[in-house]
């Protein structure tokens, strides 16, 4: 009997491709005319170049996103820098810094006040002890946020960019396996990395390409209307689209948007191809090959701002950085229910991986993965999904 698995974002294709490398004949469906959801690429006519819809950067220690890009023969397709190393600029005074990570477990960068965040000192780094211990209800700024420097240069921007949720009523649970799983494991699991070409060319069309390589039926532009109690089906579609085919099913009902801007200029990538932009709109700059590319996180909070005043605003703490001149063509692109909003309430209404149904399992960012709803969330909840539909 086949398996369908319903949804072609990263969740279902890990679990495609998972279930396929067992022996089992799946047939992946789609409602969008192009797989990927979230993390895809497309021609924008405008800027005449290829631009993904939101910009991803992932680590090295990200197993299950490295183990994909392994599987489908696109391990190569990432670049970034060869060690852990994290750029940044203060908009307030322009100065640029560098986080260098040491390689190994034990964390001895802490130590040189060069390879550590500015104004800190080596007590305050005891701080992520506290991460450590955080409960189920603690969030991220009560917990951290009295620690100086350290929390308003570091600590704020990646649990922004790693939540997607402002801090004050952000968990830190997720935060804490984010940082247990990269910097906590040592430097060698914090080398950032990021589609040298596309989303699409690293992760969505390899994908394919290898499930019909390996028999599967793929069908796009199709959509499921119904679940069947009998046939074996892994779910992987946006929680409101799964409560709609679940009925009864608890889903995380607040979610939280990403506003992303592509500017048509060529930047010179510096020692890593992306820099944190620290005290302005603009949070993450990556210098792509034909484009600068800014995400906004949590940008719930601008959602009230036209999206040309954003695109100046930005360009203007782009020029104070970068030197740049006046502003070029640009896009800017809105994932308006990006994420949930990853509050302790919200993390509360995440399912696990089995339903009532036996036949029926959910994959998805948005299930219970104790990680933030990532890249790396979503194909490890296509792989337990996948798993899970195979051993019953």
């Amino acid at each position: 009997m086949s398996v369908h698995v319903i949804g072609a974002g990263l969740a279902g294709l890990a679990a495609a491709c998972t279930l396929t490398e067992r022996g089992r004949h799946v047939v992946l469906s789609e409602s969008a005319p192009a797989a990927g959801g979230r993390a895809r690429s497309y021609h924008d006519k405008s800027l005449g170049c290829r631009i993904d819809n939101g910009n991803h950067l992932l680590l090295s220690g990200n197993r299950a996103a490295m183990d994909f890009l392994a599987r489908i023969g696109a391990q190569h397709s990432l670049t970034g820098p060869a060690r852990p190393i994290f750029p940044f600029i203060n908009l307030a005074d322009g100065a640029p810094w560098c986080l260098r990570l040491n390689h190994g477990r034990i964390p001895w960068w802490i130590a040189v006040p060069s390879r550590r965040v500015p104004g800190t000192r080596l007590g305050d780094y005891r701080a992520l002890l506290r991460l450590r211990l955080a409960g189920a209800d603690a969030r991220v700024a009560p917990l951290l946020g009295a620690c100086g420097p350290l929390y308003r240069n570091l600590l704020e921007p990646l649990a922004i960019a790693a939540l997607n949720t402002m801090p004050e009523v952000a968990a830190a649970q997720p935060l804490q396996q984010v940082v247990a799983q990269s910097i906590g494991r040592g430097g060698f699991a914090a080398i950032p990395r990021f589609a040298s070409i596309g989303l699409s060319e690293s992760f969505i069309d390899p994908a394919l390409a290898w499930l019909q390589a390996h028999g599967a039926e793929i069908r796009l532009g199709h959509r499921v209307a119904e679940i069947s109690d009998h046939q074996p089906t892994v779910l992987a579609v946006p929680p409101w689209a799964a409560a709609e085919l679940v009925p009864g099913l608890v889903v995380p009902n607040q979610f939280e948007s990403i506003c992303n801007l592509h500017f048509k200029h060529t930047l010179p990538p510096g020692e890593a191809g992306f820099w944190g932009l620290i005290g302005g709109m603009a949070e993450w700059v990556f210098a792509r090959p034909e484009i600068i590319s800014v995400t906004i996180s949590a940008a719930n909070r601008y959602a009230e701002i036209p999206a040309e005043d954003i695109a100046i605003r930005v360009w203007a703490e782009l020029a104070r950085a970068f030197g740049l001149g006046a502003m070029p063509a640009h896009r800017v692109v809105w994932e308006r229910r990006a994420t949930l909003l990853a509050t302790p309430e919200q993390l509360a209404r995440r399912p696990q991986t089995r339903t009532a149904n036996p036949n029926l399992v959910l994959a998805g960012d948005w299930t219970d993965t104790g990680l933030p709803a990532t890249i790396e969330g979503a194909i490890r909840s296509g792989n337990k999904a996948a798993l899970a539909l195979a051993k019953s």
